[in-house]
C-alpha cells in the first residue's frame, strides 16, 4: 500500500519542551521507530512539520542582525528549506538506526501557491519572535512586514494560501519506485510561485497537513493518515466526548471542529477521500500499525454515517 503520513508537531517536539536538538532527536527517534514498523510493507512519504523550527531560525536571524545590522535576516522559503534538511537529516538517520535495511532519502521539495489567493490580502499565521507594539510598528514603518496583537504582545504575520502543485512529484515518484522511503514537503514544502518561466520564494506558510493531502493526490496514495495527538472525537473534553472508529465527510460535516487544531485537518482528509483515491485516516503516532488495519485512530471512508469504539 502506498501511505502519506503527516507528522504533527508533536513527533518533533512535545508540548512545553524546550527547543533543543537533544529533545528533537529524542522525539524524533520514538518516531522512527512507529514508522519504521510498516516501512518494509508499503511505500511510505513521511511529510513533517516546521513551525517551531522555523520559529527559532527567525528568532536567531533577528538577534543576529541586532549585532550586525547589515546582515539581513534570511527570507522565510530559506529557512523553510533548512529546516527541510534538518529536520530530514534526523528522521533518515534514526529510521536506519532501527533497520539498516531501509533506504531512506529526504527531498527539499518546492510547494507551489498561486499570488491570486486571497490570503495574501490578508495574512494570518502567526510566526517568529514576540514583539512590544512599539517595536513592531517600528518595523512595520522601516519594512513591508505586517504584525498583529498576539495576546499582550505582537507577531509577524504572513499568508497561509492553499498549496497548488507539488514541483518535484516525479522525484518523489523515482525514489518511491525504487524502494525508498521518503521523506518530503516538510513544513508544506519551500513555498514558491511562478514569475513567468521562474520559480521563486515566497513568504508565507503553507499547511502542512493540506500539502500532505495534495500530495497524496498527486501520487496516487491508498492511504492518507495525518498522526496527531490520537482520534477524532465528539465533544472532545466534554463528558459525553465519544471516540470516533469510522467516519465519513459527511457524518463528519455535521460538526464544528476548532479552527486551530482538529479543523484543517479534519478538512484535509475528508477532502482525500472524497477525490476518490483512498481512505484517510487520524490517529496517534504511536498506534500507526494499529491505525493503518482500523484498531486504532479513525478512518475516515466514502459513506454515510458515524461508528464510534
Amino acid at each position: 500500500m502506498r501511505i502519506v503520513l503527516a507528522l504533527g508537531g508533536n513527533a518533533l517536539l512535545a508540548r512545553g519542551q524546550a527547543l533543543t536538538a537533544e529533545n528533537q532527536r529524542e522525539n524524533i527517534v520514538k518516531a522512527a521507530a512507529s514508522i519504521a514498523s510498516i516501512a518494509k510493507e508499503h511505500e511510505i512519504v513521511i511529510v513533517h512539520g516546521n513551525g517551531p523550527q522555523v520559529g527559532l531560525l527567525m528568532e536567531q536571524n533577528s538577534a543576529y542582525q541586532e549585532y550586525s545590522p547589515e546582515t539581513t535576516p534570511y527570507p522565510m522559503d530559506v529557512l523553510g528549506s533548512q529546516t527541510c534538511g534538518m529536520v530530514g537529516y534526523m528522521l533518515q538517520q534514526e529510521l536506519r538506526n532501527i533497520n539498516a535495511e531501509l533506504n531512506i532519502a529526504t527531498l527539499v521539495t518546492q510547494t507551489q501557491v498561486s499570488k491570486d489567493d486571497p490570503a495574501f490580502a490578508n495574512p494570518t499565521k502567526f510566526v517568529g519572535p514576540v514583539y512590544t507594539e512599539e517595536r513592531a510598528k517600528e518595523i512595520m514603518a522601516e519594512s513591508d512586514k505586517i504584525f498583529k496583537a498576539d495576546g499582550e504582545y505582537y507577531r509577524r504575520v504572513v499568508p497561509s494560501p492553499m498549496p497548488t502543485a507539488i514541483v518535484e512529484k516525479q522525484q518523489i515518484e523515482t525514489l518511491l519506485n525504487t524502494g525508498n522511503v521518503v521523506i518530503a514537503c516538510g513544513g508544506g514544502g519551500v513555498p514558491v510561485c511562478a514569475e513567468g518561466d521562474r520559480l521563486v520564494g515566497v513568504e508565507c506558510v503553507i499547511d502542512k497537513d493540506l500539502t500532505g493531502e495534495l500530495l497524496a493526490e498527486t501520487i496516487n496514495a491508498d492511504l492518507f493518515i495525518i498522526l496527531t495527538d490520537g482520534s477524532i472525537y465528539r465533544n472532545f473534553g466534554k463528558e459525553d466526548q465519544a471516540e470516533m472508529k469510522v467516519a465519513t465527510p459527511e457524518g463528519l460535516s455535521h460538526f464544528n471542529f476548532p479552527a486551530g487544531s482538529m479543523g484543517p485537518k479534519v478538512d484535509a482528509v475528508c477532502k482525500f477521500v472524497e477525490s476518490g483515491r483512498g481512505n484517510a485516516a487520524i490517529g496517534s503516532l504511536f498506534e500507526l500499525d494499529r491505525i493503518i488495519t482500523n484498531e486504532a485512530g479513525t478512518l475516515i471512508t466514502q459513506g454515510e454515517g458515524i461508528e464510534y469504539y
